[in-house]
This record gives C-alpha cells, structure tokens and sequence, in this order.
C-alpha cells in the first residue's frame, strides 16, 4: 500500500472515529495554530546559532611574518581572520593572489579568538570567519560577541 493509499484510510478511519463518538482527544489532531514569523527575530536567531558554530569550532588563524596572529584592516577596526579549515584558508590565498605563497597557521578554538585574545588586545579587533567564501561572517567587537570591558558598545573600565 502506498503512503496516498494509507493516508487515506488514517483519514476515514478518523473521520469514522469523530462521527461515532469514540474519538478520544489523544487521536483528535488539530492543526497548530497560526504563528506570525518576525523576520528580524529569525534573522537575530540566524546570528546566534552563527556565533555559537563559530565558538565551538576549532578554527585556522593565519600567523603573519612576526608569528602573531594575521589581522587586516577593513573600516577603520582590525579583523583577526579566522577559517573553518585549510580549504578556506587556501581560497582566501588564491582571493588575495597569494596562492603558490605556503601560509603557516594556528589552530584556536573560537571562543578563545572572542572572550581571551580580543580583550587582551589594547586596541579594537573582530573577528573575520571564511572571508574569501560564500558562507563568511564577521563578528564585531561588540556585547554579546566579546566581553563587555572589550566591546566598542560595552562599559569602559574606569
């Protein structure tokens, strides 16, 4: 019997149910009621499970010459660049004509990148995830990303 074949007779044997009375709420089933989605709150959603993915993750920051961790300036804010693995960081290579260079790495786990290192820093950073792919991010130094004393929008230690 095939799925059109037993829906079908779910339904009638319900509908029977329902006419005779025997139906019991556990077998009535009702349609959930209308839910208005936000847009924004969807959106907002979006970030966070963004963010999360990238905190859990053990991602690959590129060292510059000096052996500290490679950071580019975009908007008046550095951006610590960061990549799911060596695939992205190879097609951020190739972006930058720099493909045939050989990039040397460390490995750090994301929220380290956020909660450790940004604070440390003495000057305002980000974070730039996958930047030379389709599924890239950016996570600003602001509350809710990094710890409010390094947050641009957060309390200013007095």
């Amino acid at each position: 019997m095939g799925f059109d074949e037993e829906w079908g007779r779910l339904r009638i044997e319900a509908a029977e149910r329902m006419a005779s009375g025997t139906a019991t709420p556990s077998t009535v089933v009702t349609a959930p009621p209308s839910v208005e989605v936000d847009p924004l709150e969807e959106a907002r959603e979006a970030v966070r499970e963004r963010l999360a993915d990238f905190r859990g993750r053990v991602v690959f920051v590129p060292l510059d010459e000096a052996g500290g961790l490679w950071a580019a300036e975009l908007g008046g804010l550095d951006w610590i660049c960061a990549f799911s693995g060596e695939e992205e960081l190879a097609r951020f290579a190739e972006a930058r004509g720099e493909g045939g260079q050989e990039w040397t790495y460390r490995r750090v786990v994301g929220a380290g990148l956020l909660d450790e290192l940004v604070p440390a820093l003495d000057f305002p950073c980000g974070v730039a995830w996958n930047v030379a792919g389709p599924e890239g991010a950016v996570f600003p130094p602001v509350r809710g990303i990094v710890p409010d004393a390094a947050a641009l929008d957060g309390q200013v230690a007095a």
